[in-house]
């Protein structure tokens, strides 16, 4: 499976935080197959608003959301058994 990365950014209502002001004008920048080009991608949207202290661009670990590393300590998930 391909570590997903998804890269978008916007206006935010407090710099440091990730609270979008309108969530239609949200700039998908893409999905990526590696982090390496999901962070060139930040990296050039990022730039083009650079002067725009309230425009923030993220990477986003999708493949951390869909396929969660287990608590320490915990068991793993047991499969079905068919």
């Amino acid at each position: 499976m391909s570590k997903l990365h998804l890269v978008f950014g916007g206006r935010v209502k407090d710099p440091q935080g990730l609270d979008f002001v309108d969530l239609a004008k949200v700039d998908m920048v893409g999905l990526f197959d590696n982090y390496a080009e999901a962070e060139d991608a930040w990296r050039s949207a990022a730039q083009r608003t650079v002067d725009d202290a309230e425009v923030k661009y993220v990477v986003v670990h999708l493949h951390r959301l869909l396929e969660p590393e287990p608590a320490p300590g915990s068991s793993p998930p047991v499969a079905p058994q068919q």
